[in-house]
């Protein structure tokens, strides 16, 4: 039996995913990762979207707190 994709919530960042993993995006698109773990880009700031690129670390917006 294969074993389940474990995906870990972060208080401060990305979702964890554990890949390799295939995205569908809201237009239809899929991305893949072959990466042990994929950070998934919450707030949207990634430049990289929906892979994260750590930009919610330095793009606080003023009344957010970091994603």
């Amino acid at each position: 039996m294969r074993e389940p994709t474990r995906m870990v919530l972060t208080d401060e960042g990305p979702a964890l995913v554990s890949g390799p993993v295939e995205i569908e995006t809201p237009d239809g698109g899929v991305v893949r990762s072959d990466r042990p773990v994929t950070a998934l880009c919450l707030c949207r700031r990634s430049r990289r979207w929906p892979i994260c690129d750590t930009s919610h670390r330095t793009k606080v917006r003023e009344g957010d707190r970091p994603c």
